[in-house]
């Protein structure tokens, strides 16, 4: 049967009538009554009555219809699903991500869709979440990685927010530290513990708004990057705060440590692009790699 009788035959059918349908198809009334009469050969029904001012469906004519749109209409996303293919493999995506999503999350992301789709262009920003939303906002990054605690919330009339998971901070401690050979550990347990930090920005004080009410740690070192501060926990200066999406980038003399679920602090990660704006198809196709990855994430993993 070929699609092009279907067409014919769902335009007459929503027209009522032959003449009008001709119209929109660019065709002779003669050539739609043609290809309505094969169809009708084709299936040994009849599928029209004539009556003064056009046609009406014949009860096989309504049991074809819902069939005949239900193939054009999957005809045309298949289309669509091919066109968005070629478009997404010309596409240049530019992606920013806060610094520990920059650590397994969004590389296997990408790691993905550059398998998917080999000739299109891919940047990646690392940024804090402000700065990163203020990117998308202004257009200079087409999808962000950030971070949301109920401390320091986003705005969702500016972003549409796509969840992707909550993120458990965990506890580094060296591998000589008294509880290295812990699986969990309660906060008033490192009460005397020296805590080391980043420095005093955004996203430290996202991390730090996390913490339980009542719990202050003792800060005695503060060292912006992620490297650094678990360099300073191997050499045993202090314990420190990690994100479960920093769990690779533990040097081997530190040990990651569930805290007890009554003081485990959370925040949760999304994917931001401009709300009000239809994301693009590389934009689509990278949410899909995006998702996939954090359904991978196994937070559960810390190497104790």
């Amino acid at each position: 049967m070929e699609t092009q009788l279907l067409h014919v035959f769902r335009t007459v059918a929503h027209l009522g009538s032959i003449t009008s349908a001709a119209r929109p198809l660019r065709f002779t009334q003669s050539a739609v009554s043609r290809q309505v009469a094969a169809l009708e050969a084709e299936l040994g029904a009849r599928l029209f009555d004539r009556v003064p001012r056009g046609v009406t469906l014949t009860e096989a004519g309504r049991r074809l219809l819902p069939y005949a749109e239900g193939i054009l209409d999957r005809l045309t996303e298949a289309r669509q699903a091919v066109d968005a293919l070629r478009t997404v493999g010309r596409a240049r995506l530019r992606v920013g991500a806060f610094p520990t999503a920059v650590a397994e999350l969004v590389p296997r992301a990408l790691a993905t869709f550059r398998a998917a789709y080999p000739e299109a262009g891919l940047t990646l920003v690392e940024g804090l979440t402000p700065t990163l939303l203020d990117r998308v906002a202004a257009g200079t990054a087409d999808i962000a990685v950030v971070s949301a605690s109920p401390a320091a919330p986003l705005d969702a009339s500016r972003f549409a927010l796509r969840h992707l998971l909550d993120e458990h901070l965990l506890v580094a401690v060296s591998v000589h530290h008294r509880l290295a050979g812990r699986e969990t550990v309660g906060l008033a347990e490192l009460a005397d513990d020296p805590f080391i930090v980043g420095s005093a920005t955004d996203e430290s004080a996202l991390l730090h708004a996390n913490l339980p009410d009542g719990f202050t740690p003792k800060i005695d070192i503060v060292v912006a990057d992620w490297t650094g501060k678990l360099g300073c926990v191997a050499a045993q200066l202090g314990v420190a705060l990690v994100p479960a999406l920093a769990l690779r980038a533990a040097p081997a003399d530190v040990v990651l440590l569930r805290l007890d679920p009554a003081d485990e602090p959370t925040r949760q990660v999304f994917a931001a692009t401009p709300a009000g704006r239809p994301p693009s198809p590389a934009v689509l196709a990278f949410l899909t790699h995006l998702r996939d990855a954090a359904t991978r994430h196994d937070p559960t993993k810390t190497g104790a």
